[in-house]
């Protein structure tokens, strides 16, 4: 069915009366609902009455902190891919990566860390590019924040659902 002059002016009164572009699609009948969509975008229809249910915002469940549960990483040696020792692991705030070793993004390179220091759309966004290890693309430090072993994440995961 093609677009008729009745038709568009059937779809801006449903559109403003706050139907749904499938229950408009629907009315009319012959079209889809993304037909209603881009005839409505073509249109530049904006304006819609709000339905009563989404005018008031819902009510939030209350959380209760008895259902988190804080588990610390043991130290892991041995027959892991990365090996890495987990009790001398810095805390992210305090690790301070030095003014020469930044990296943008063009400066980048296969044995360069890859970590995203900052937010991406500020001037201070930068890469760690500190050495990598293992073929991978983080330095020693972001390769244990990234990567923890799976029997680790199992475990982490039981004890969650408690």
């Amino acid at each position: 069915m093609s677009w008729t002059d009745d038709r568009v002016e059937l779809l801006k009164k449903l559109w403003a009366d706050g139907l749904s572009a499938s229950q408009i699609a629907g009315e009319l009948g012959g079209i889809t609902r993304n037909a209603v969509i881009g005839k409505v975008h073509r249109l530049g229809l904006s304006g819609r009455a709000k339905s009563p249910s989404s005018a008031t915002p819902r009510p939030r469940k209350a959380r209760t902190g008895g259902h988190m549960l804080r588990v610390t990483r043991p130290a892991i040696r041995g027959n892991t891919a990365l090996a890495f020792d987990y009790d001398v692991e810095p805390e992210p705030e305090l690790m301070e990566i030095p003014m020469e070793q930044r990296k943008s993004l063009l400066q980048l390179n296969d044995r360069s860390c890859h970590w995203p220091i900052g937010d991406p759309g500020s001037s201070d966004f930068y890469f760690c590019g500190g050495d990598t290890v293992n073929e991978l693309p983080y330095c020693a430090y972001h390769s244990r924040v990234a990567y923890q072993p799976a029997s680790d994440r199992r475990r982490e995961k039981r004890s969650f659902r408690g």
